[in-house]
């Protein structure tokens, strides 16, 4: 079994190391090897690593030491060259991250690098920035694209590239009107005594840092992406696009989708993130709870996959070309976006350092109550999972052309028993299973009337696949009744004791013998159908025989 690297080299396990993406061999037999500085530069900018002098990899991948000529000699060469700035653009380490140990009889050097810090970055050789930026794989260190290169420059800048103003635009027919006043709809109620609440849009976007008005009024890049218009952000982003996808059935490439290209909506963060967080918590159990005799529907549960999301799009690079991926499926949530953890996965997960990719976004979606400043946000969302009893979420970072960020947040237990919030299988045993789409459904069809699955789906806001498992589910379960073919099937809600009472009374209040006769019916110039426009369709056919009749 290999042993992971870590800042610590213990020389007891040499025998158990193997060369990865943090641990390097340098035979150094006549001295320190050119290529050690391509691992230098590729480690910073990565990981970090430990890079190991005076040994080697055999053909099956164990190491043996081969030892050092002139220990002085190496360790001066080292220290001369990492502080020489047309050689190294900058040495992240201290004496106590280079030392000598005895193995097998032979001395090695450890040399231990750092992960360079986001405002370090890029660590670069020879002067060349473009043409000597090194990263490491598990195939060993490789040269950075152009792509990359600016990717880490850009994430070096205390300004984040979302908060320049575009000073060659106008906000006019930039940002679309019902994102803002969406937005502000939210501010409203969650600062109701805020003077902003009293300003005009065009001050209230410079307020909140979508707009500059230092030298005209204009918007900032964030701004853009928050309010815009998808074809107005891609001339600013070629590479912008944001995806959602659900996969709830097997034979199903996707049971519904969400992408920034559509024509129905503006395309921008912001309804992004509005429409696409409703999907995402939609089906996660909300136990009756009561606060101050108030039911209270949210669980931290819910407010931690909207911080997952919240963080995912604050910290896309939207420079990268590799979109923002969501993708939802019964047994996990997948959220991907390009760039890497400007942070560090380390201390992302133990939290306390806010660094988010774009300030201005991370600023806008805080105003409203959403994302955390004090960088608990992914700390909170693993224990949010751990309270609940799920598996824990997990992070991947991936290195390459494009960067990308990966986090899994997975809906099964931890003891992988029945207690998944979402059920896998195709009936539900008991009504008290129900999520909320079925109780969407239910919510939306009036009682005694008959749908048709896409009439449902249109409804709900659902694709007709995911709806018609839905709608079956619910007449296994016998909350719905169907009628017809599969091709024309049709699903009816029948009335509940209350509601035909409650229909009952209205039947009589309003019955149209006793309160309009079919002379007044007459007079009035309204015909059969028109009054008779608000009653079940068995009612109509009663009444409707009536009133021919007597007319």
């Amino acid at each position: 079994m290999n042993t992971p690297i870590s800042s610590t080299f213990n020389p007891d396990d040499f025998d158990t190391y193997r060369e990865d993406n943090r641990l390097e061999a340098k035979a150094a037999n006549g001295g320190l090897p050119g290529t050690l500085w391509d691992t230098y530069s590729s480690f910073a900018n990565t990981y970090g690593g430990c890079i190991v002098c005076g040994a080697v990899e055999r053909k099956d991948g164990s190491w043996k030491t081969t030892g050092l000529k002139d220990l002085n000699k190496i360790k001066k060469a080292f220290w001369d060259t990492i502080h020489d700035k047309k050689k190294v653009s900058l040495c992240l380490l201290t004496e106590s991250d280079v030392d000598e140990y005895e193995i097998n009889g032979d001395v090695v050097l450890v040399i231990r690098v750092p992960r360079a810090s986001r405002s370090q970055k890029p660590i670069y050789l020879n002067n060349d920035v473009f043409g000597s930026t090194f990263r490491r794989d598990h195939e060993g260190d490789y040269h950075c694209t152009e792509a990359e290169v600016r990717a880490m420059i850009r994430d070096a800048s205390e300004e984040t590239p979302d908060q320049r103003v575009l000073l060659d635009k106008s906000i006019d027919g930039l940002f679309n009107d019902e994102t803002v006043k969406s937005y502000r709809t939210r501010y409203n109620i969650k600062h109701p005594d805020s003077a902003w609440t009293e300003l005009d849009d065009k001050d209230f976007l410079v307020q909140i840092g979508a707009a500059d008005d230092e030298n005209g009024l204009h918007p900032t890049v964030a701004g853009l992406l928050m309010f815009g218009i998808e074809r107005k952000i891609t001339k600013e982003y070629p590479e912008y696009f944001l995806d959602y996808r659900e996969h709830l059935l097997p034979d199903v490439r996707w049971t519904d989708r969400i992408y920034s290209q559509e024509p129905e909506w503006s395309g921008n963060v912001f309804d992004f993130y509005s429409r696409v967080s409703a999907k995402l918590v939609l089906d996660l159990k909300k136990p009756f709870k009561l606060v101050d005799m108030v039911r209270v529907d949210e669980t931290p549960q819910h407010d931690a996959v909207r911080e997952a999301l919240v963080n995912c799009l604050v910290n896309t690079d939207f420079y990268q070309s590799w979109s923002v991926v969501i993708e939802k499926y019964p047994d996990k949530i997948v959220l991907a976006n390009p760039g890497t953890i400007i942070t560090g996965k380390k201390q992302m997960l133990k939290g306390g350092i806010s660094q988010p990719r774009n300030k201005g976004l991370f600023k806008m979606f805080n105003l409203i109550g959403l994302g955390e400043h004090a960088g608990s946000g992914v700390p909170d969302i693993y224990k949010a999972w751990r309270d609940v009893g799920l598996q824990a979420p997990e992070v991947e970072e991936k290195f390459g052309n494009p960067d990308r960020t990966i986090l899994t947040l997975p809906l099964v237990s931890d003891t992988a028993s029945n207690d998944s919030p979402i059920r896998q299988s195709a009936d539900l045993a008991d009504p008290a299973d129900l999520n909320e789409r079925h109780k969407q459904i239910l919510s939306v069809m009036e009682a005694e009337r008959e749908y048709s699955t896409n009439e449902i789906a249109d409804l709900i806001g659902l694709k007709s696949s995911r709806t018609r498992q839905l709608l079956k589910e619910l007449v296994g379960a016998e909350l719905l009744e169907s009628t017809g073919s599969t091709n024309g099937k049709r699903y009816i809600r029948r009335a509940s004791a209350d509601e035909q009472l409650e229909r009952a009374e209205a039947i009589m209040a309003n019955n149209p013998v006793l309160a309009f006769s079919p002379g007044d019916l007459r007079r009035e110039g309204k015909s059969i159908d028109e009054y008779l426009s608000d009653f079940t369709k068995p009612e109509q056919e009663f009444y409707r025989d009536y009133y021919e009749d007597e007319i």
